[in-house]
């Protein structure tokens, strides 16, 4: 496997090793191409990654081989990147701070094609900023399913006056999320999304559930409220995925999903790395409330 570089990065030298390799086999998509979609990405991605935990998702062999999840910043680190330490049950763990460009392109040379990062901020670990519904199609149920969904959680968030984003998984589904960055707890954040995942599935039983069991998720959506958890992370907006193709975990417009949903079309809630950064072009950062938007959560009964 061939071609390693030296370059400096952010006054920063660092060593890239095995930029010809093949990460992504279906498209050719090489390690360079990776590390050339993170650096591009990253003055939009960082404010969503920064000031987080961190999980690496790593795929050393592409994405056709093996992979592990890495919460424990490597040892081996470059002195210049920080970490998060965040002390939980199991005691303290030191998560990589991934709050440069350099340290961004430092991890993404490791093959972590998937950045997953917690609901709360390192800084204030038991406190969320933000509640996630993640939707999580059964099949034969696909992408159009949650966005179907999604546009009834839309609708529910907007009779009780929150602001909701929604973004692509990158994968099989859709997250939709209410940015809060007010004080909040886990108990709070986890009760106010499980009351509404049981209101949608007593609403649709044909197409919502709320539990995990895979003998009731055939043919529904899943809305996964137990990712409003301490141990949870979510994967974050911009992340790469690992699938046959280089998509992303893409924030999309309201509009857009209601589109792909008259359209019955699922292309259009998919997007590959070249794509997601011509719209950032065009449409700047969709996500941007979710680390600035101020709202509290009502209670629900």
């Amino acid at each position: 496997m061939g071609r390693d570089r030296v370059i400096e990065v952010d006054g920063r030298s660092l060593k890239l090793s095995n930029l010809d390799k093949v990460l992504y086999p279906a498209t050719g998509f090489t390690k360079a191409e990776v590390l050339d979609y993170y650096a591009r990405v990253a003055p939009t991605l960082l404010p969503h990654l920064g000031d987080r935990a961190l999980t690496l998702r790593r795929f050393p062999d592409g994405v056709e081989g093996g992979s592990f999840y890495e919460k424990n910043c490597p040892r081996y680190r470059p002195e210049w990147v920080g970490v998060h330490r965040v002390t939980g049950d199991d005691g303290a763990i030191d998560f990589c701070r991934i709050d440069s460009l350099a340290a961004l392109t430092w991890v993404a040379n490791l093959a972590a094609l998937e950045l997953h990062t917690s609901m709360a901020r390192a800084s204030d670990p038991d406190s969320p900023t933000m509640v996630v519904f993640d939707l999580d199609p059964g099949p034969p149920a696909a992408v159009l399913d949650c966005a179907r969904v999604a546009l009834w959680i839309r609708r529910v968030l907007d009779e009780l006056g929150l602001v909701c984003l929604v973004k692509t998984s990158g994968s099989k589904g859709l997250q939709a999320y209410v940015p809060l960055n007010s004080p909040t707890t886990y108990e709070q954040t986890a009760g106010f999304s499980k009351t509404l995942a049981q209101l949608l599935e007593r609403e649709e039983p044909g197409q919502v559930v709320s539990v995990q069991r895979k003998d009731l998720r055939r043919g529904k959506v899943l809305v996964d409220w137990s990712q409003n958890s301490r141990h949870k992370t979510t994967v974050c907006a911009y992340s790469l995925r690992a699938r046959e193709r280089p998509t992303v975990s893409t924030p999309v417009s309201w509009e857009e999903v209601g589109e792909a949903l008259d359209a019955g079309d699922p292309g259009l809630l998919s997007f590959e790395a070249g794509q997601v950064l011509e719209r950032i072009e065009r449409r700047g950062d969709l996500f941007a409330p979710a680390a600035e938007l101020v709202q509290e959560l009502p209670a629900l009964r």
